[in-house]
Parts: structure tokens; sequence; C-alpha cells
């Protein structure tokens, strides 16, 4: 089964049971800075799950584009990558509501279809058909109970009453079996799905030999269903949700590693065609370094499509960091990283995602330029690593190379724009291709070791930070935060007004300190725009315009004239936001689901642009405050 029919047939099980269909949110979570890229299905639904009203209703049901890097040196095994597909459907509310397929539903339902869903073969109606799997090749775990929430005897159950034998159901604690977004937020158990893919099948396992078959990856987690009855406050259960809800994630691409029976997900349609074009050309048999290949391209286009640019710090850190480990395995299969790849990855998944072909060109020019920038640095500090390596070569210790100083290294990474980590793939890739056999890895890792107080302070705070931006949790709805939402509608408007209504919206991102804005662009703004668009701001923050909103039909929505960032993520209705009224004038229409304020007059504040500068061909930012 391909991995367009998996979509859909899931999409259409599920929208049969009532769920609203609604569309993948961008990969960049607008309404939250605790996190920098969307990691999981839930995460743009966070509010609903608090509590606030959807307005497609209690069920819904998605595929969601995610990212993750915290695994990134695991990609290349079986089943590691860094962009993903979750298919999910979620219960939003109360189970025991009176009007039937609207309403919520609980463990009972999500239980049943999820196992209906798997096992379901052709022979049903539309609708209703699932994956075909094999129910004996199912094993399933369990949450095992604490002092915060009982043993999941329930689900336990329920499993048994689908068909599961008991001896295949697992219990397990928190590490393995709960759920929640970070160390705030909606929380609870999980039940998780797993499949045999061994050829002849692995049959019954105790609990021991559940967990090795795991370590092999002879099983594969394929679906997760939480049960969000909990909330975390600080790490810490503190109570029950004011609503039951459900959460359900699928990965696409495990599933299609089963159902194509396949032994990892490199070798799906997924990366097919990719795959095919790497090997055509290269001269090097390494799998990982073509799998790796194969997975960062995939995840740079995503990103870059919505509104992602190569940068220094935070998720353009991330991304620059992907293009620059895909072009260093393309160089290890001894190919280029050429545009080509771009087309392979933009055509099997435009169909889905149709801003890919809108910024298809934009895409292509950004990482090829990274690329050629990636290029340069490399050939300047391969020039620095080989008089590094015939010193130690030639018996000078490693006190005395002032060069393997930390403070000197940080110096090189600085000049050249290249990572520490980076530096050292570089000295032991070219120690391996040069043949220099004293620099051996025990002797890079004493290197690593011997850093001094400078490089372990830096490497702490990095390591701090990465932590902190991939804690996940709620958006921000400080005051300031709140009122900075409301001020980047006033700036979008005031630069279409200053510049011309070709600006639109790239990315925000808003932070109690400061709001920062993408926009298209194509030169450089003059002091004089600046100081009209501050002007304009300024002054519709002193008319004390009103703030509202209204839901509406998205082709109304756009039909009147809303504007925002305009790529996949919209549903079928929509929250506009509206600066002004009939009787001061309509100054801003915009899309949007974060929080805001409800007059301009509560913004209290100077709006002041900080910087104004590029971040990519054609891209503009702005950093600016209220002070």
């Amino acid at each position: 089964m391909q991995s367009e029919e998996i979509r859909r047939r899931f999409l259409a099980f599920f929208e049969k049971r009532g769920h609203a269909i609604i569309p993948s949110a961008s990969l960049v979570p607008q309404d939250d800075p605790s996190v920098l890229f969307t990691t999981a299905g839930m995460q743009p639904l966070v509010p609903y799950l608090l509590g606030e009203k959807h307005p497609a209703g209690t069920r819904l049901a998605n595929v969601q584009k995610c990212v993750r890097t915290q695994d990134i040196e695991e990609v290349g095994d079986k089943t590691h990558d860094t962009f993903f597909e979750m298919l999910g459907n979620w219960s939003l509310g109360d189970p025991d509501a009176p009007d039937g397929i609207g309403a919520g539903y609980f463990k009972e339902d999500t239980i049943k279809w999820s196992y209906e869903f798997l096992t379901n073969g052709d022979d049903k109606p539309e609708g209703d058909k699932g994956l075909g799997l094999d129910p004996k090749r199912l094993y399933i775990t369990c949450f095992e109970g604490d002092e915060d929430a009982p043993r999941d005897e329930e689900s336990a159950t329920i499993w048994k009453k689908a068909g599961i034998p008991e001896n295949r159901i697992y219990f397990f604690g928190k590490k393995s079996n709960w759920w929640s977004p970070g160390d705030n937020g909606p929380s609870g158990p999980d039940t998780e799905m797993f499949y045999d893919i061994t050829e002849t099948g692995l049959g019954d396992l105790t609990k021991e030999e559940f967990l090795a078959a795991d370590e092999r990856q002879d099983i594969i987690e394929i679906w997760n269903d939480v049960f969000m009855e909990y909330e975390k406050k600080d790490g810490k259960v503190v109570g029950k949700l004011k609503q039951k809800n459900v959460d359900t994630g699928a990965g696409l691409e495990r599933l299609a590693m089963v159902l194509q029976k396949k032994d990892n997900i490199f070798e799906t349609d997924l990366f097919e065609n990719l795959l095919k074009e790497i090997n055509k050309f290269s001269a090097v048999d390494d799998i990982k370094a073509k799998r790796i290949l194969a997975d960062h391209i995939r995840t740079t286009i995503f990103i870059v499509a919505d509104g992602v640019n190569p940068a220094k710090t935070d998720r353009g850190y991330i991304l620059r960091r992907l293009i620059r480990r895909a072009a260093r395995n393309a160089r290890i299969l001894k190919i280029s990283l050429d545009s080509k790849l771009v087309d392979l990855v933009i055509a099997k998944y435009s169909s889905i995602y149709p801003s890919l072909s809108l910024e298809a060109a934009r895409i292509k020019e950004l990482v090829m330029e990274e690329k050629y920038s990636w290029d340069r640095a490399l050939a300047n500090a391969i020039k620095f690593i080989i008089p590094l390596l015939e010193r130690f070569e030639n018996g000078a210790p490693i006190p005395k190379l002032k060069v393997l100083d930390g403070k000197e290294l940080f110096k090189w990474s600085s000049t050249y724009g290249i990572s520490l980590e980076e530096l050292l793939e570089l000295i032991d890739e070219v120690r391996l291709e040069d043949g220099f056999t004293k620099f051996t890895p025990e002797r890079i890792e004493k290197f690593i070791k011997d850093f001094n107080a400078e490089t372990k302070i830096h490497q702490e705070l990095s390591r701090t930070g990465a932590e902190k931006k991939f804690k996940g949790g709620l958006a921000g709805h400080s005051e300031k935060e709140v009122q900075y939402h409301t001020a980047t509608h006033l700036l979008h408007q005031a630069l279409r007004t200053v510049l011309g209504e070709h600006v639109y919206q790239k990315g925000s991102n808003i932070t109690p300190e400061r709001l920062r804005f993408d926009f298209i662009h194509p030169q450089k703004m003059t002091d004089a725009e600046k100081k009209a668009v501050e002007d304009l701001v300024n002054q519709k923050i002193k008319e004390a315009l009103p703030v509202s909103f209204e839901e509406l039909p998205l082709d109304e929505a756009r039909e009147r004239g809303a504007i925002g960032l305009f790529d996949d993520q919209y549903g079928e209705r929509v929250k506009v936001y509206k600066v002004g009224d009939e009787k001061t004038g309509i100054f801003s229409f915009e899309f949007c689901g974060g929080p805001h304020v409800s007059n301009t007059a509560d913004l209290r504040g100077t709006f002041r642009i900080q910087k104004e500068e590029a971040v990519s061909v054609g891209v503009r930012r702005i950093k600016a405050i209220l002070e």
C-alpha cells in the first residue's frame, strides 16, 4: 500500500466516525515560542485540549507535518528520521455528552477504532477499510501505574475484548507509557501498538523478550493512543483537567514500512525516488550516508517552505546544520548536492502540500546558496586541519599544539562559520581520507576532554539552551506577549501600506522581550520607510482602535480580504482578527489563532524597530519592541 493510500484511508475512516478533517499546521509554531518546530500532531491543538472550543468541533483528524532533531545521530538506522508525518485523531471533551457522534469519546472507542483501522481489510466498505495488518503480529503496552495515576487495567481489558491475548499486553512506567508536551500542559497515560516486522514472525514474547525485540527493531511502534485527563505544572502532575481528551499519533513512515514489507523506512515509496537518484551517481556504498542525505534534504525542503532561513541561532541554525550535514554526506558519497534532489521531493509531496510547488524556486535557490557557502567554508577549514594533523603525526603532543586549545578552536569555528561539532567531524574525515594514523578516535576523545574551561562553559550553555527549546509546552500568554501579538498585526499592515501590497508574512516569533517578523520584500528598507512604518503603528496605538475577532469559513475570509501566513495550515473555518471597526475604520483584517488585546491602547508603549535585515533572497526580517 502506497503512502497516498494510507493517508486517504486514515482520513476517510475517521471522517466516517464524525471527525472533521483539519489541515496540517505549519512546522513553525505560530503561537508557541517554547519550541523550535512542531514536533507532534497535538502541539498546535494545546489550547483546545485545555478547554478552548475548536471551530471544527470536538472530533478532529489530520496528517500533521513534524520535525524532531533530538535523535539526529540515529538517522540512518531502520526507523529514525528528522521530518515525518503523523496521522492523528482527537477527541476534545466529555465522552458522556448526549449528542451522539458529535460528542467526545475516550478509551473504549479510541482503542476499538485503532484496532479496526489497523486490521480491517479491503473487504470492508469505503470508510471502514483499514490497513489489513495481521493481529497476531500486534503487541500492546499500557501504563503500569504510580502515585499520580492508577494502573491502566481499563485499556488492557478493552484490548483483550478487541482480540489481543493477555500475554501480548505489557505494562510499563511513565518513561514508556505516559505522554505530555513538556513540563506544562495536558498529559496522561498512553497505550502503544507495536508490530512484528520479521519474516517468519516472533510469536508470543515474555516482557523481557519483547524489550529485546524492540531493541533489535524486530518490532516497531506504529501507533500511540494518549488519554489526556491530567494536567502538569513545572514537571509535576497537579490534578485532573476540566475535560477528558484523546490524542493519537501513527507515524506514516513506519506504517508504510510495515505495509510495504520493508525492514526500514528508507526503502518505502516516501524515499524511493530520492535514493534511486543518489544510488545512480554515488561511487561509494555507504548506506548510512545515503540515508542521511535523503532524510536531511527532505527535511530541509519542508522547513524552508514554511518560512525558515539559515541562521546562527535557533531554528535557522538547525536548518543550516541539516543542509551542511546533507552536503557533507554527499561529499562522502563523492556526489554533488544538486537541485535535482529538491525537485524529486517536491514532486512526491506537492499534491499533498501545495505550498512546496509555490515555493520551489526559492527553496532551490536557498539550498544551493547555502551549499556553496558551506563548500567555501569547508575548503578553508581543511587548509587548517591538514597542518594540524601533520604536526601531530610528526610527534607534537597535544598540550604543545596551540591550535588544539579550546579558545583557538572557537576562533577557527567563528572564522570559517563552522560549528565545533562540524570541525570535529571534519578532523576525523580528513584523518581517515588522508591516512593520518596517530590522530585516532581515542586521541580525538582525549582532545575533546582537554578543552579548556571556556569550551566547557560554552558547550553547557548551548546544551541547556537546546533542552529548553525542545521541552515543549504552551504558547506564551503573558501580558507583554499578548501585546506583541497585536503589534505584529499593526506592523504587517503598516508594511503593506508603506512598501506595497506585495508584502506578506513569511513567519514570526514572539517573546516577552520583542517581536520578530519575516516578510516578502525585494530590498533593504530605507530609514525613511522604517520611520514611516513606526509612525503608522504608533498612530494606530494612539487611536485606541478596538480589536475583535470572528470565525468565518476560509473562502469567505479570503474573499473579504483577510491576510496572513498563507500555507497549508488553515481549516474550513478560521479566526480572523480585526483592528478597528466601521466607526473608526478597519486598519487590519488578518488570520490568526494567537491571543490579542481588546484595544490598541492596551499596547501601552511606543513601537520601535530595532533592526531590519535580510534573511534570504527576497525575505526581510524586522525585530521590534514596545518601550
